[in-house]
């Protein structure tokens, strides 16, 4: 399955439009996870723990959505959008939105 944020993939004609497909995370972040953070921010540099599970968000939302277009008949993801959104009480948790366009090729 080709995944790309382009409108068309070149070289590579559109032959069918199979309609719009979407996956959707929500991951909360627990306590440790956000005090260690709330150090790093004080301190300065990065935040691995937090880098790591919007990575996880993003790759299980994208597997979704290609599940999704291949139930289609899909081979292919054009247009891929990818939102990033912290929702829940005190921002607590982070929802990963991702939609694209599922196309035969």
């Amino acid at each position: 399955m080709i995944l790309t944020t382009t409108p068309t993939i070149e070289g590579r004609p559109i032959r069918d439009y199979k309609g719009v497909v979407t996956g959707e995370t929500i991951i909360g972040a627990n306590f440790l996870k956000d005090f260690m953070a709330g150090i790093r921010d004080i301190v300065g540099g990065r935040s691995g723990s937090y880098e790591k599970v919007l990575r996880e968000a993003k790759d299980t939302s994208m597997k979704e959505m290609e599940e999704r277009a291949a139930a289609l008949g899909a081979n292919a993801v054009v247009g891929i959008d990818i939102d990033y959104e912290t929702i829940g009480q005190g921002n607590s948790m982070l929802m990963v939105a991702v939609s694209g366009t599922a196309v035969v090729l």
